[in-house]
């Protein structure tokens, strides 16, 4: 069976389900299709984070990241609100446990002022206050940050579709792509769709999905794990809310931060290290395709020779359980092994370009029939919402739409 539709959206993560959103918003009666491989919407990227709202603190100012996140966060605390998801504002520390971070910190704070930013400069007595059981030299108070469920507000998104006439499909993988009269064909288990445009939210096969359907993507995906740890019932009381180091301004990673959850439960995590599976969230999941890709590939030697160190470090930690909690005990002294466990992980859609540099802003790109997400990293959660509307409006540009257009513009910049 053959059904033509105007809007197909290849993945049902925070991303895709907010575009979706966005397009139902602006043209009610618009035919949208969701696809999702798996069986629940967000099981991937936007089910395993964590789960905070990030201010913009670290974003470079004028980038689209920058741009995005500090209106993304509060449309986010917003619709948390208005759709009675769990969210709350806890504010976080960024702590500099030597004076040699100092400067770095002073940084961040200028970079984060740039930015819109409410940050306050804390000395060691001051944070102290706060977090008596932390150590570090001075820290960064940063009032704008938010805790949620991304898998819950994606659900709450996917129930707002339902209201408004979105077709929404699970357990649906895009098998292949054709292309005929003008149209995207996209073979799925249950029919053929013949899509006006295609939205690729794909994620971590996000690039793959821009080839499959004929396109040349300008970067490659390479799968990074973070990993988690959990702090033992007893000694969650080490931390009132969420603490930061000050990250390596070379990586687009945060470094492992300690965050209380709205569960009550506390997370340390994730470090970085390379997946050997799209779906790599363990060691032993190993995709034999995947690792010839990247052992052939010139962008994961450009990447091995900037970044082995880095590498190296990342990779022990994950192996070798002391050198992980060595890590930990730097921000908070007290804790010892045993008051951590092994809790979960998440792999990260890593852009990367072909010399191996690591992309560190957003990647959308437009072709005739399709627009396509290649880099969606932190703060795409935080960011979801008018992310969507600036795909949507790219989206009514090629359906000739320009006042439903300009009007998903207009929303994301006013989010």
């Amino acid at each position: 069976m053959s059904r033509a539709i105007d809007v197909a959206v290849i993945g049902g993560g925070l991303l895709g389900l907010a575009t979706a959103r966005a397009l139902l918003r602006a043209r009610p009666g618009l035919s949208v299709t969701v696809l999702e491989k798996e069986e629940r919407w967000g099981a991937h990227q936007s089910g395993h984070n964590s789960n905070v709202i990030h201010s913009g603190l670290y974003y470079a100012p004028g980038s689209l990241k920058a741009r995005l996140a500090r209106a993304g966060g509060e449309e986010m605390i917003r619709y948390c609100e208005q759709r009675e998801v769990p969210v709350k504002r806890t504010g976080k520390l960024v702590v500099a446990t030597s004076t040699a971070q100092l400067p770095a910190l002073e940084a961040l704070a200028e970079r984060g002022r740039a930015n819109g930013v409410t940050v306050q400069r804390l000395s060691r007595t001051e944070f102290a206050e706060r977090e008596p059981h932390v150590a570090g030299v001075a820290a960064l108070s940063v009032a704008d940050t938010a805790m949620t469920d991304f898998g819950q507000v994606c659900r709450a998104l996917a129930a707002e579709l339902t209201e408004l006439g979105a077709d929404l499909r699970t357990l649906s993988p895009a098998l292949s792509f054709a292309e005929a009269e003008g149209r995207t064909v996209i073979r799925t288990p249950g029919e053929e769709l013949r899509a006006r445009i295609l939205v690729n939210c794909a994620g971590l096969h996000s690039d793959k999905v821009a080839a499959a359907v004929g396109d040349r993507p300008t970067v490659r995906i390479m799968p990074f794990r973070g990993e988690y740890a959990e702090i033992r019932p007893g000694r969650r009381s080490l931390v009132n809310n969420p603490v930061y180091p000050v990250p390596d301004p070379e990586l687009p990673f945060l470094g492992v931060h300690i965050t209380p959850m709205l569960d009550g439960t506390v997370h340390v995590g994730p470090n970085a290290v390379p997946a050997l599976s799209r779906q790599g969230y363990r060691w032993r999941d190993v995709d034999p395709r995947l690792v010839g890709e990247l052992l052939r590939d010139p962008a994961l030697r450009g990447l091995a020779r900037r970044f082995w160190r880095h590498g190296a470090t990342e990779i022990s930690r994950s192996l070798i359980w002391p050198l992980f909690v060595r890590d930990v005990r730097r921000l908070i002294p007290e804790i010892e092994s045993k008051d951590m466990r092994r809790h979960g992980s998440g792999v990260r859609a890593q852009a990367v370009t072909s010399d191996g540099r690591l992309v560190d802003d957003f990647v959308i790109s437009r072709t005739p029939r399709a627009v396509h997400v290649l880099n969606a990293p932190s703060p795409a959660a935080t960011s979801s919402l008018p992310i969507g509307s600036r795909i949507a409006a790219d989206v009514f540009e090629q359906l000739g739409h320009e006042e439903s257009a300009r009007a998903a513009r207009e929303e994301s910049a006013a989010a």
